[in-house]
């Protein structure tokens, strides 16, 4: 799913967190202790603004892949005063498995989530079983997992992916009158849908899994040649274990010779938007990761300088090192 990276969303390290914030830990994302609870997906953040009035001892992060969403909760975050809400764009899986630590977490929600309803779209569905296992590793004893939506094929697949996983128990029952007065429950209320609603509780604490983007120093090459004989671009893909690169467009530099190619990375649930820059020096041509876009040094970092060295390579440089 490709989402729009254009929408002006202004910076308050408060409410919005980074992606080099993440592996901070709750304590210094909020400044305090408290419970973390956690929900994925959190739309225009009127839920989670309900959740701090209710419970203003909890520490609330919420995950978002839309960036427009973001910009409209980070909004309404500071429109209400609201101090004890971080929020943060990217992939709920990837926050679970990556960035919190076994028994870290009170609640996980999970309010109305994208169905993904054709077939070839199952795999993008947020409540699989290994999503269960990883939950049941971050839940701390007591915590649990709550699903509401209105859609109810994906609500018996969440059930029985649940069962599949075999760490979790579930409750059926009614939704909390808060997650009813979110902006889809009040549409499919009105449009007089059936609203379904369960509660996971972890039964095991399974082992850890294993983190997908293992932070990564930052790459580098040195190449021999001459940057002028890059004169077109065609779009370039690189395919890795794990993930692909797509180097978008080259852009000549008004104040140096240098060339910056704008490249996407995806991998694990994670999008990243990058600037990877070749520029001449007196040792020959530098090529190397920009940190403009706030990078986090993954794999993918390192395959996006690989795919900008392949394409110089094919304008005719030589790699004369190569630290990737």
């Amino acid at each position: 799913m490709v989402t729009d990276s254009r929408v002006a969303l202004p910076f308050d390290g408060r409410r919005l967190l980074r992606k080099r914030d993440m592996p901070a830990g709750p304590d210094a994302l909020f400044q305090r202790e408290g419970p973390l609870v956690l929900e994925i997906g959190f739309g225009d953040g009127r839920f989670l603004v309900e959740l701090e009035r209710l419970h203003p001892e909890w520490n609330l992060l919420g995950v978002e892949i839309s960036l427009a969403s973001v910009s409209r909760a980070f909004r309404r975050m500071h429109r209400e005063g609201i101090e004890h809400v971080r929020l943060y764009r990217g992939h709920g899986r990837m926050v679970v498995r990556d960035f919190l630590k076994p028994d870290s977490l009170r609640r996980i929600y999970v309010n109305f989530p994208d169905p993904w309803p054709r077939r070839n779209q199952v795999s993008y569905r947020l409540l699989q079983p290994a999503f269960f296992r990883m939950a049941a590793n971050r839940l701390a004893p007591g915590g649990d997992l709550l699903l509401t939506t209105d859609h109810a094929e994906y609500f018996a697949f969440a059930r029985e992916s649940a069962r599949a996983s075999g760490v979790m128990s579930e409750a059926l029952g009614e939704p909390p009158p808060e997650t009813l007065r979110t902006k889809y429950a009040l549409k499919w209320q009105e449009e007089d849908r059936p609203i379904y609603h369960v509660v996971f509780t972890p039964t095991d604490n399974p082992p850890p899994p294993e983190r997908a983007t293992q932070s990564q120093p930052m790459q580098h090459a040195l190449l021999d040649g001459d940057l002028s004989a890059v004169r077109s671009f065609s779009k370039h893909v690189r395919q890795f274990d794990g993930g692909t690169v797509i180097v978008l467009e080259a852009y000549r530099s008004l104040t140096d010779d240098g060339v910056t190619f704008e490249v996407v990375v995806e991998e694990a649930d994670l999008r990243q938007e990058l600037l990877v820059k070749a520029w001449e020096k007196e040792d020959g041509v530098f090529v190397g990761l920009q940190p403009f876009g706030d990078p986090m040094g993954t794999r993918g970092c390192r395959e996006a300088v690989h795919a900008v060295t392949d394409v110089l390579t094919g304008y005719g440089l030589t790699v004369r090192q190569a630290w990737i």
